[in-house]
């Protein structure tokens, strides 16, 4: 069932006929062909396959996870990719990377999401743990859902991500996250995550090595 599942979800994955200038990957999901352009240079522009399980998940669970007019933001959006479909599936979307990513991502969010969206999404800076009072006070921001595709890898920013999510979710905020499992030390970061929320793994792909989790505060999991 795994690898069924899996050829699935990559199939929804294309690339051009021809060779282009600019180098990009093309993705079926919400009933919309998405054109993502991609720079192989740096990590946070390229489509990772945490991005697309969590783009399937939310397509073929959009009566359970029902993202029509609800806050959402995404941590470490890179291209895209999960932004633009939870558009596209109706959601008010913050799509949130490093100052250096959001022109990239602006540009695929822009491209395949206007007059395609219910609700043109916000293109917004955001480095983990910094000015995160300044940026998005708790009294004013609230979001149902915090979306995060492969942002646990071997960086030296994981104390500031869990400080992001602990930051960004308010008591009924759901978190879907799509974790590859590499090292050891990175995995720990599943433990610590886990002293703060409650974590439910909702889909698994051994094959790719690759959970995909569901996480709100502790003690709401139930509530």
């Amino acid at each position: 069932e795994d690898e069924q599942i899996v050829a699935e979800i990559m199939r929804r994955r294309f690339f051009p006929a021809l060779i282009t200038h600019k180098t990009w990957e093309g993705f079926h999901f919400a009933g919309h062909e998405i054109r993502i352009t991609e720079a192989t240079d740096c990590y946070g522009a390229v489509v990772w396959p945490s991005a697309l399980v969590l783009c399937y998940f939310l397509e073929t669970n959009s009566k359970q996870y029902n993202l029509v007019d609800k806050n959402v933001i995404e941590i470490g959006a890179g291209t895209g990719l999960v932004s633009i479909v939870a558009s596209l599936l109706g959601a008010l979307v913050t799509a949130t990377d490093l100052p250096e990513l959001l022109g990239n991502l602006q540009h695929n969010v822009l491209h395949n999401t206007k007059l395609k969206s219910k609700h043109q999404p916000c293109v917004k800076e955001l480095s983990w743990g910094i000015d995160l009072e300044k940026n998005f006070p708790r009294s004013s921001c609230h979001f149902d859902y915090i979306m995060a595709a492969d942002v646990v890898y071997h960086h030296p920013f994981l104390d500031e991500l869990l400080l992001t999510f602990d930051h960004l979710c308010k008591n009924d905020t759901i978190i879907l996250w799509a974790m590859k499992f590499r090292l050891e030390e990175e995995n720990k970061f599943v433990d610590r995550f886990q002293t703060l929320f409650d974590l439910e793994m909702i889909s698994n792909f051994p094959s790719l090595n690759i959970a995909l989790y569901k996480a709100m505060r502790k003690g709401r999991m139930k509530a």
